[in-house]
C-alpha cells in the first residue's frame, strides 16, 4: 500500500511515485542483521571468519576495511528503519557496489574458470541484496525532479 508523498513544505511531488514501505523496511532490516552482523563478526573475530568462509591469505588491514564498512552500513540502515525515504542512499551505494562486484570482479573470474569456490555463497548472498534492492528501492521517487525535502528555493538576487 503507497502512502501519499509530500514534501516537507506540504507541496505534493510532481510526479507519482510509489513506495513499497514494507519492502524498504525490510532491506534496511536485512542489512541490519546481515551486513551489520557480518562486518561486526568480521571487527571481533577475523580468524573464525577466515576459517568459516575459507578466505585466503592474511590481510588484516583489508579484511578490518570490508569489516568496518559493513557494520556502517548495518549502523546507517538503523536509521533508515526510522526514516526510509531520507536513507535510500544507502541502498544505492549497496546496489551499485555489489552489482560492480559483479561486472568487475565475478564475471572476468567466471569467465576466465578462476572463479573460486569459496566465493560462490558470497555470490549468492550478494545476488540476495541485488534483487532486494532492485525490488524495494523507489527509483521512481528517487529519480523525480523536485521532491527533495531539500531543494533549493530561488533566491531574489541581491544588488
Amino acid at each position: 500500500m503507497a502512502r501519499q508523498l509530500k514534501r516537507k513544505d506540504g507541496a505534493r511531488m510532481k510526479k507519482d511515485a510509489t513506495v513499497r514501505w514494507r519492502r524498504l523496511r525490510f532491506m534496511y532490516l536485512y542489512t541490519v542483521v546481515g551486513a551489520g552482523g557480518f562486518g561486526l563478526a568480521i571487527l571481533a573475530m577475523p580468524a573464525t571468519m577466515k576459517a568459516a568462509f575459507q578466505w585466503p591469505g592474511d590481510e588484516p588491514i583489508a579484511l578490518g576495511i570490508v569489516g568496518s564498512v559493513y557494520l556502517a552500513f548495518g549502523i546507517l540502515s538503523l536509521f533508515g528503519l526510522r526514516d526510509p525515504l531520507k536513507f535510500v542512499p544507502v541502498l544505492l551505494l549497496q546496489l551499485c557496489y555489489k552489482v560492480a562486484f559483479f561486472v568487475g570482479v565475478g564475471a572476468p573470474l567466471l569467465v576466465s574458470g578462476r572463479f573460486p569456490a569459496y566465493a560462490v555463497v558470497t555470490a549468492v548472498i550478494f545476488a540476495t541484496y541485488i534483487i532486494g534492492d532492485l525490488v524495494a528501492i523507489p527509483f521512481s521517487y528517487v529519480f523525480a525532479r523536485g521532491n527533495s525535502p531539500n531543494a533549493a528555493q530561488p533566491v531574489a538576487a541581491v544588488r
